[in-house]
């Protein structure tokens, strides 16, 4: 690979792509190496405790995923971004998961999609590099790129911490001391010779606050987590069947879990998201149980365009309402909902709906 003009210069030090990803509406960037053998390690041991569950696309990409320059060749650096998501003030997740009769759904999900408003503003953020070395090198033939947001084998939270993005904490999330972890990530892969940013310490200490409050027990020790029995696992990337051991410390959540991030003490200093695309849409942090498992499929489709929450689909979104359903006050108001709707559910949900009604009688 001819290195001659990938080098570090005055324009393109950290300073400088800082202020052109706030400009893009990025809070913080950051740069890594691609050494990840640690990461690499975790992995490894991980997978074999079986803590992944039905993510079996976690291993399916042999070291892709902890090895950069294999996923994109000729990788030698990596930017990393983060953009806060977190929601208005007067958005009160205690209160929703205090009243039963109402659906939590994850802080991360309320608003529009942040993968491909991500990856078009990252695009960006590439282009202009580009054009910054084209006009110093007078071509941009030796530049290249691959954006990611939580896409293709990218150890993503492993990078950021290697950026300088913060740190990882007990509950496995990504932690910053000015931001707390309600932010998304983004990555450039490329063959610039950039500057690493400097690594965070981990500022944890002693405080075990997320392991104590996981409903389900999910962080089996600080650092590690096991899919198989945490809430965001279950209620999205679980297909089938979620075993009856969870379902009532489910309670009203139908869409994710945020309880170990709620607990944090570090979120006290979380950022209100500034970006319109995290508004709150279909007052989904209002909505009661009822009129959410009263919605069609196509009402589903078409109410969750432009949502994370769409990719879960029709089935596993009744599954997990049902569930909440269960662990409602009981009414005969919502038995006879669970009844109206076992007639048209799928089996996987008609299970769920049994285990509902028996648990409301």
């Amino acid at each position: 690979m001819d290195t001659d003009y990938i080098t570090n210069n005055e324009v393109l030090n950290l300073a400088t792509l800082n202020q052109w990803a706030q400009e893009l509406g990025f809070q913080q960037l950051g740069v890594s190496d691609i050494n990840l053998a640690t990461t690499e390690q975790y992995l490894t041991e991980w997978l074999a405790k079986g803590f992944a569950g039905d993510m079996e696309w976690m291993g399916r990409h042999g070291t892709k995923r902890t090895r950069p320059d294999k996923l994109v060749p000729e990788t030698i650096s990596i930017i990393s971004v983060r953009m806060d998501y977190r929601p208005p003030e007067n958005y009160d997740p205690e209160m929703i998961l205090n009243h039963p009769e109402l659906a939590y759904v994850s802080r991360y999900a309320l608003g529009r999609d942040y993968h491909k408003m991500m990856r078009k503003r990252l695009q960006k953020l590439a282009k202009r590099i580009e054009t910054v070395l084209v006009k110093e090198n007078k071509n941009n033939e030796g530049f290249q790129y691959r954006v990611f947001v939580d896409s293709a084998p990218v150890m993503e939270k492993p990078i950021a911490v290697k950026a300088g993005l913060g740190w990882q904490g007990k509950h496995t999330n990504v932690l910053n001391k000015d931001a707390g972890s309600w932010f998304f990530l983004g990555e450039i892969y490329t063959n610039l010779a950039l500057e690493p940013s400097k690594e965070r310490n981990d500022h944890c200490g002693d405080c075990t606050a997320c392991i104590d409050i996981c409903p389900t027990q999910a962080i089996v020790k600080p650092y590690e987590l096991d899919a198989r029995r945490c809430i965001s696992y279950l209620t999205i990337e679980h297909k089938g069947v979620i075993a009856e051991e969870f379902r009532s410390a489910i309670g009203n959540r139908i869409y994710g879990c945020d309880d170990c991030q709620l607990i944090c003490p570090w979120n006290r200093f979380a950022n209100v998201a500034t970006d319109n695309n995290f508004s709150i849409r279909h007052n989904l942090d209002s909505e009661t149980l009822l009129n959410l498992f009263t919605w069609s499929e196509s009402e589903f489709l078409k109410k969750m365009e432009g949502s994370p929450i769409r990719r879960i689909g029709f089935e596993r979104w009744q599954r997990n309402i049902a569930i909440a359903l269960g662990n409602a006050p009981a009414s005969q108001i919502i038995i006879d909902a669970l009844n109206k709707q076992y007639a048209v559910a799928s089996e996987v949900v008609r299970e769920h709906i049994d285990w509902a009604i028996k648990n409301l009688r």
